[in-house]
């Protein structure tokens, strides 16, 4: 996610061990939300079962102010033996859920759907949930993410608590699964989904497209767009099939910055090794968000980035690889906690730098000095970049502050001076290699920099990603960064 300036207000693993202690729930205990221990979001995410597949079908009614018709399949695994199934889900009716093809009862508990099957699940089983029902963008608490409503339909902004707002899941990227996504909408709209097209059927009046990713993903990554849409293709580098989705009435206007995404795919490609996945392309979206969206496959953008004439051309196409980065960082590699969120969006803003820097002149010095010099600020404000605080009540997005942004790109150019650039370079490239399709984190990215490097660097990450006061800079001792202003005493 990168939010943009005109509105900066908001833009498995090593999870905790006590989470799974509670999936065991006794069947006369009231249903109550469960989570996976995620320090940011406790109530994210569910223990007991690990997701393979997603199967979503949508049916649009026409009007982006009605509910949509859904059924959401889930296949997974049992890790635990379970009397229910917490399932993450809210904004949405539920009208009835099986469990492996017979009837089960269900019930709501914040924002989890708790699920209970006719009999006990036991651990290391395969099952099948199948839930029945709406899928609301008009529920309140719209503005958190889920559907967002774009001028002539719909689109989505699940990052980073908000998939559970479209369709039930595990809603947590730690466990990430293939997904099918089928859309029904009147003949007219177009729908495109992440991952390749496996299908177009027609019938009275209506169209269902579907679509099936070759690779797993995590919910906060699903992306569906509906509404009076072109969808442009060209290739990218080695044949990489690249299809962009515009409103119909501005694809003249939108093809020029569209042209220039194969070759920022071989820009990317060149820095840190082949793209991840099967394809890609841009959602250009009539729609205020004040944020840019890597949803995978299919990045989702505000039109107005690319028509607003007071956005010099060099600062729109560094916003655009940011995006195409976190294909890379955050997508093919997910983070194992959202603590972790530092190594999404902290790579995403050095590779968007460093294009600036490499085709536009814009010096990386001189945007890392500035960063430095107001980093302090950032980590009083927001946390280190790798300890963020929690977000602010009712304000579920707002953990994307510039800590995690320029304060975590701040700490890849200090490591990059402290290890020098050929162990850097080589650090960047066999992380997303080591981790390609997978989730890591904070301590396997300071592991693979300590082995690339071949010195202990856990006193330099020590102090960069969680101490209240920026360290010094390696081979810039001048710099300074001004501490946050002390408040006035009272009187």
């Amino acid at each position: 996610m990168l939010l943009t300036p005109r509105r900066r207000r908001l833009k498995a693993t090593a999870l905790l061990a006590s989470a799974v202690s509670v999936c065991l729930l006794a069947a006369s205990a009231p249903p109550a939300p469960l989570g996976v221990g995620d320090r940011l979001f406790p109530y994210l995410g569910n223990p007991g079962y690990d997701v393979a597949s997603y199967d979503l079908s949508f049916t649009y009614p026409g009007s982006h102010d009605k509910p949509l018709q859904a059924v959401t399949t889930i296949d997974a695994w049992t890790t635990e033996d379970l009397d229910r199934i917490n399932l993450d889900f809210a904004h949405g009716k539920v009208e009835s859920v099986e469990v492996d093809g017979e009837p089960a009862g269900f019930a709501t508990a914040g924002e989890d759907l708790v699920v209970t099957p006719e009999d006990p699940l036991q651990q290391g089983n395969w099952t099948r949930i199948t839930v029945r029902h709406t899928s609301d963008p008009t529920a309140p608490g719209g503005e958190d993410g889920g559907w967002v409503r774009t001028a002539d339909g719909l689109a989505m902004a699940n990052q980073a608590d908000a998939a559970h707002l479209v369709f039930p899941c595990n809603d947590h990227p730690s466990d990430k699964a293939m997904f099918t996504i089928r859309i029904t909408a009147p003949d007219g709209y177009t729908a495109v989904a992440n991952g390749m097209p496996t299908g177009v059927d027609h019938v009275g009046g209506k169209t269902t497209w579907t679509y099936r990713t070759q690779h797993p993903m995590a919910t906060e990554l699903a992306q569906v767009s509906i509404g009076r849409s072109t969808v442009l293709h060209r290739r990218g580098p080695h044949g990489l099939p690249v299809r962009d989705v515009v409103p119909t009435k501005d694809v003249k206007a939108l093809e020029p910055w569209l042209a220039k995404t194969p070759d920022q795919i071989a820009w990317m490609e060149n820095k840190v090794g082949p793209y991840p996945f099967e394809t890609y392309g841009l959602l250009m979206a009539e729609a205020s968000t004040g944020f840019e969206l890597e949803t995978q496959t299919l990045s989702l953008f505000e039109k107005e980035l690319f028509t607003e004439p007071a956005y010099p051309k060099w600062y729109i196409e560094s916003i655009m690889v940011h995006e195409l980065s976190h294909q890379w960082f955050g997508d093919s590699v997910s983070p194992r906690t959202w603590s972790d969120l530092w190594l999404n969006e902290g790579h995403a803003t050095w590779y968007e730098e460093l294009y600036a820097e490499e085709t536009a002149h814009r010096p990386m010095d001189t945007r890392m000095k500035a960063a430095y010099g107001a980093s302090d600020r950032w980590r009083a404000a927001g946390g280190p970049p790798g300890a963020p605080k929690a977000p602010a009540p009712g304000q579920k997005i707002s953990i994307f502050r510039p800590n995690v942004y320029d304060g975590a790109a701040l700490v890849l150019y200090a490591l990059r001076q402290e290890i020098g650039r050929p162990a850097f370079e080589r650090l960047e490239r066999d992380w997303v290699r080591l981790h390609r399709d997978g989730t890591a984190g904070t301590a396997d990215f300071e592991h693979l920099a300590s082995r690339i490097s071949g010195r202990d660097l856990s006193g330099f990450f020590q102090a960069w990603l969680y101490d209240a006061k920026t360290p010094p800079m390696p081979g810039h001792p001048d710099w300074k960064s001004t501490p946050p202003a002390k408040a006035a005493p009272r009187t």
